[in-house]
């Protein structure tokens, strides 16, 4: 089978929606014609040469990487250097692009939550919780026969969507009363005259960004020439998406012993694991960030991990966390293995979504390709 790209991008963007990228990030569709015609995908961390070279050997339509191809903006996209040289192979062989980034970090099966299953943690949760949309509901009151009528305008514009569900609202009735005064051109009743008749009570939420868009629809929907209304400011509380995840191991272990569960559960790099602590320290809660993590080495602490793993610890930053009373231990993996564990997942829920085939790119990226091991002199340097 094959879809327009325009239909895959969107199953891609409803699990990884890009209004939740960080503001500097770069996500989306980067290469590749909306209309095309979609086959077979192929999924990867980086978008460099040797993972195009791997698309064309696999015959794909679309590639999508975690990683962005660019994150600055640019003035030319000639084939005079290693990111060029993607765009042209890439455009050449008919072969979109697709980047799904820090919005594939904190989602929820997202880059995070699969470091943590590879890691064997269970009840794991967001380190750092992403905020709670802002979020009104919207009280408004309705003759009985266009209530109907009025709540579908309404979820039309963005109200009553909650999670998988739209056009949600809860709704009772009641008897409305008023007194149009002279000068009013009244839907229902005489001006002067005292009316009473059964409304219907309508509630429904609306996300705080569309309350204008909301509040023109029931305006334009509402038979009355001043319908009553209000917006009540609330919030949902946090869900499953955020950075990092912290869990626990179904069974204690120590640190030494945990730290080779790590390289054996990541793919092999030159780097490998880099540890922090005393080998024999008991690890039950772990905390993990794929990725660059060490902005989160605070929460690691504050949520009582007994160990953080993460990738491009600075040593500066891992001399001071490591400083404080009570701080976890420290593992330090490579940044392409720590990411990783997000592929398989990612391309088993597209083709779940779609009925697409889909491959896992094979191809080590990580830029370091060795390591010398070194032993310590008789000064101990």
């Amino acid at each position: 089978m094959d879809l327009a790209l325009s239909d895959v991008v969107a199953a891609l963007e409803k699990r990884y929606p890009p209004s939740t990228a960080e503001d500097w990030d770069a996500v989306g569709l980067v290469v590749g014609d909306p209309d095309a015609r979609i086959r077979t995908v192929l999924f990867a961390i980086d978008p460099v040469e040797a993972v195009v070279e791997e698309a064309l050997e696999r015959g794909v339509d679309l590639l999508v990487t975690h990683h962005p191809l660019y994150l600055r903006g640019v003035t030319s996209v000639a084939a005079t250097d290693a990111k060029g040289r993607v765009v042209h192979r890439l455009i050449r062989a008919g072969i979109a692009l697709y980047v799904a980034h820090t919005n594939a970090d904190i989602a929820a099966g997202g880059v995070n939550e699969a470091l943590a299953a590879a890691l064997g943690l269970t009840g794991a949760r967001p380190l750092v919780p992403a905020p709670a949309p802002g979020l009104d509901l919207l009280v408004s009151y309705a003759p009985l026969d266009v209530a109907e009528d009025l709540r579908r305008a309404l979820a039309g514009a963005g109200a009553g969507a909650i999670g998988d569900y739209e056009g949600c609202a809860w709704s009772v009735t009641g008897t409305g009363e008023f007194t149009p005064r002279p000068g009013a051109s009244p839907a229902v009743g005489q001006v002067g005259a005292h009316e009473r008749l059964d409304e219907t009570r309508l509630e429904m939420v609306v996300p705080t960004g569309a309350r204008e868009r909301v509040l023109a629809a029931l305006r334009a929907a509402h038979p009355y020439e001043e319908p009553a209304f209000s917006f009540l400011p609330t919030r949902t509380p946090s869900g499953p998406t955020g950075s990092g995840r912290v869990g626990d191991l179904a069974e204690a272990t120590t640190l030494a012993d945990f730290a080779q569960t790590v390289a054996r559960a990541l793919p092999a790099t030159a780097h490998g694991v880099r540890v922090a602590g005393a080998p024999g320290s008991v690890v039950r809660r772990v905390a993990v960030s794929g990725g660059s993590g060490d902005a989160y080495l605070g929460a690691a602490a504050a949520a009582g991990a007994d160990v953080y793993v993460t990738a491009d610890l600075r040593h500066h930053r891992a001399g001071e966390a490591l400083a404080e009373p009570g701080a976890p231990a420290l593992l330090d993996v490579a940044h392409w293995a720590s990411e990783w564990p997000w592929l398989p997942g990612a391309a088993a829920d597209l083709t779940a979504d779609t009925g697409l085939a889909t491959h896992v790119s094979t191809r080590v990226t990580d830029p370091w390709t060795d390591q010398v091991a070194q032993v310590a002199d008789t000064h101990g340097h």
